[in-house]
């Protein structure tokens, strides 16, 4: 496993899936930097010729995404996975009065439906909370021969200037690190996806100070560490030195927050004629999902 990949135990898992499960209610109002690249994802599939039967939104959260693809495929079944079932409960009224996402509240790791079963898995701003070689394997697992995969994710880069500020105070784990857009890419091939094309948006949101900073990421569930590491007391003093150490990056009135967003797509290979015959004389269906 590449050393930027985490894989996190039970313990870990459930630490984030509460604080999640906290933060579905206040996660829509701040989550607009998640809301534009969702919208950048969506707009995206407008060049993908696909007609999917079966679609997944893994890391789909309060449903923005569900919503859109409801809207750009309209014949299509879509399913909602998340961890946070709070977050999920949110996504159930995105699809209108005539049309409902069907909801798996699960781990992106271990996806309890069928080999070879979707057409299209979205996943917006979701893989940095996994072990992305496991995540693809899933995804590989999962899809159909053909299908697609489509993601975003953070990069390195992402919340330099907060990373940069408690590395003034102390050395422990404040900020999560992030993977590099040549390591994903690299990941996507070793578990068997096909023409992999990536690219980076970097993105700045300006604030009038590095508590609104704090703040939003709080909202989001996005301030709690992948790790259950031991950061020690966090006093007064310690904090206001984060505080001036932010300052340092004031420009024109406000400061910056950097977010380095890395998109992916990839395809599963179309099995051979060979393939096809195995897999329709001895196959045997699993789908959880009706």
């Amino acid at each position: 496993m590449h050393p930027g990949f985490k894989a996190l135990n039970h313990i870990e898992k459930y630490r984030i899936q509460k604080h999640f499960d906290a933060k579905a209610e206040c996660y829509e109002s701040s989550a607009v930097l998640q809301r534009e690249v969702c919208d950048r994802m969506l707009e995206r599939l407008h060049l993908v010729k696909l007609q999917p039967e079966k679609i997944i939104d893994v890391g789909a959260g309060t449903g923005w995404g569900v919503q859109g693809l409801m809207k750009h495929y309209r014949s299509a079944q879509v399913l909602a996975l998340d961890l946070s079932m709070a977050m999920l409960s949110r996504s159930k009224t995105k699809g209108g009065w005539l049309r409902k996402p069907s909801l798996i509240c699960g781990d992106a790791e271990s996806i309890a439906i069928a080999d070879n079963s979707v057409d299209i898995i979205f996943s917006s701003l979701m893989l940095q909370w996994c072990d992305a070689e496991k995540v693809f394997a899933e995804f590989h697992r999962i899809l159909k021969p053909g299908g697609m995969l489509m993601f975003s994710s953070f990069g390195p880069d992402t919340l330099k200037e907060l990373r940069h500020s408690w590395k003034q105070v102390d050395n422990k784990i404040h900020v999560n690190s992030f993977v590099d857009m040549h390591d994903l890419g690299d990941a996507l091939l070793m578990t068997g996806f096909a023409e992999p094309v990536m690219d980076i948006d970097l993105m700045t949101l300006t604030y009038e100070n590095a508590k609104d900073v704090m703040l939003d990421l709080k909202n989001i569930g996005a301030n709690t560490p992948m790790k259950n590491e031991h950061r020690g007391l966090i006093t007064p003093r310690k904090f206001q030195r984060v505080l001036n150490a932010y300052e340092t990056f004031r420009v024109e009135g406000v400061v910056p927050a950097t977010y380095e967003v890395v998109y992916g797509h990839a395809w599963k290979a179309e099995a051979s004629s060979t393939e096809k015959l195995e897999r329709k004389e001895f196959s045997v269906s699993f789908d959880k999902i009706k």
